[in-house]
């Protein structure tokens, strides 16, 4: 009964932003990781950002150092990802990613288009 469910995405200019979120539930969410990737139409899927379970580490790919920002309210069961400075090659899918008992779960997926 996990279920983790993405928003946020749409179509912004290069030099924009976007929020993303995921709306997680079905498990013990302040107990657990919690990660987005992302995956451009062509090309693997990739580890963007994640966040330890308490919020207090995190990590982010080299291409979106300083640009993006991933955060998690517990009391709201939601994680999110702040993308400031967006460029075309951020064009992607969204996903949420978790790991409850050893087995992956991922979300829906967002679409992020940046573009002019």
């Amino acid at each position: 009964q996990v279920q983790l469910v993405e928003s946020g995405g749409g179509l912004v200019q290069p030099g924009g932003s976007l929020r993303l979120s995921c709306a997680a539930s079905g498990f013990i969410f302040s107990s657990y990781a919690m990660s987005w990737y992302r995956q451009a139409p062509g090309k693997e899927r990739e580890l963007v950002a994640s966040i330890n379970s308490s919020g207090g580490i995190t990590n982010y790919v080299d291409s979106v150092k300083g640009r993006f920002t991933i955060s998690r309210d517990n009391a709201k069961n939601t994680v999110n990802l702040q993308m400031d400075s967006l460029k075309p090659e951020d064009t992607a899918v969204y996903y949420c990613r978790t790991n409850v008992r050893y087995i992956r779960y991922w979300g829906q997926g967002t679409q992020v288009t940046v573009s002019s």
